[in-house]
């Protein structure tokens, strides 16, 4: 915020009046310094509806920011609603990604972009392309004209356009798109993230909670990520105004019997673990896809879910400038819970 200080001139000729002298005197003193009204930070977020879509909107709102959240559906509006009371600092939008003349508008005032839309697994009606690299191409073309100063774009660790993985390969080309923008973009690129109520923290709760359990390829490496720490992440990527890619994760890799066992451990359980091999998984994968319009499980969502995560998140920290990370058994004990 800035201050603004007035100083009075001096008289200096030998001949000025007393009273005069007595007035110059007063008016060298400093004024009241003017301080300028705060403004609130202003937010433009989509796939506002999701998990870490609710996190952001609730870290925000304590922080007295004005946000525009964007969502494709009346049942996504109504969910967010209904968690969020009446507050004229939210306002909820449902725009199809493609309208970007709609998202330019609802956009209007706004400082910061959040980009949470994505998706695992894909579908006839949802496919790759369509919910990453053109949600993108919308986004950077509806924002060009805008106040916006910057965009974040969350995506996933191994993302790269030349993966052979066809989702890792989408992300990639989605975060290619959004480099090339003219508004600074900065993506961060996450493993599996852990939050109370979340997929992730339900699952390792069902796993925490059976005497034994199988999982494809038990030795593939996790390095799990606490959900606030991503927000964290993700508010200091735009109010730094940071340009490019992190790769991010949590402080602790290892692999994902070990895991299952750590968060049965947190609840005072022990578990054991068997591995089935990963290509059995890819087979399975394959008969589904080959007889199922929506298929439970594809092998694109498996190669990810598969995918080894040991990284050095010292850099990304730098960076970010973020002190320290959630200790995998604190997250563990804020989120699996005993059945």
């Amino acid at each position: 915020m800035s201050e603004e200080q007035t100083e009075g001139a001096k008289a200096t000729a030998d001949d000025v009046e007393a009273s005069s002298a007595d007035t110059t005197e007063s008016s060298t003193q400093e004024q009241p310094e003017v301080e300028e009204e705060k403004q609130p930070e202003s937010w433009f977020i989509t796939g506002a509806n999701g998990n870490l879509g609710q996190r952001l909107i609730r870290r925000l709102l304590t922080a007295g920011a004005m946000i525009t959240a964007v969502v494709r559906s009346g049942r996504a509006e109504r969910e967010l609603t209904r968690v969020f009371s009446a507050t004229s600092q939210l306002r909820i939008e449902v725009i199809d990604y493609a309208e970007t003349m709609l998202l330019a508008q609802a956009a209007y005032g706004a400082q910061y972009a959040v980009h949470l839309v994505g998706i695992l697994k894909s579908s006839k009606n949802a496919t790759y392309a369509t919910a990453h690299e053109s949600s993108c191409t919308s986004l950077s073309r509806a924002l060009k004209d805008t106040s916006v100063e910057h965009i974040t774009y969350l995506s996933i660790l191994g993302a790269k356009p030349e993966s052979n993985n066809p989702c890792l390969a989408s992300k990639g080309r989605a975060e290619r798109i959004l480099y090339r923008s003219p508004i600074p973009a900065c993506t961060l690129r996450v493993p599996m993230v852990i939050g109370e109520r979340d997929y992730a923290s339900k699952m390792l709760t069902q796993r925490a909670n059976l005497n034994s359990s199988v999982t494809f390829r038990a030795g593939s490496l996790e390095q799990p990520i606490y959900a606030d720490d991503v927000i964290d992440a993700i508010c200091s990527a735009a109010r730094l105004g940071l340009d490019g890619g992190l790769d991010l994760a949590g402080p602790e890799s290892l692999t994902r019997a070990e895991l299952y066992r750590r968060a049965a451990a947190v609840i005072g359980r022990t578990t054991r673990v068997r591995s089935i091999p990963m290509f059995l998984g890819y087979i399975m994968a394959w008969f589904l896809e080959l007889f199922m319009s929506e298929p439970p499980v594809t092998r694109a969502m498996l190669g990810v879910l598969d995918h080894d995560d040991d990284i050095d998140v010292a850099k990304a920290l730098r960076i970010l400038e973020l002190d320290k990370l959630t200790e995998l058994d604190v997250m563990l004990r804020k989120t699996v819970a005993k059945s």
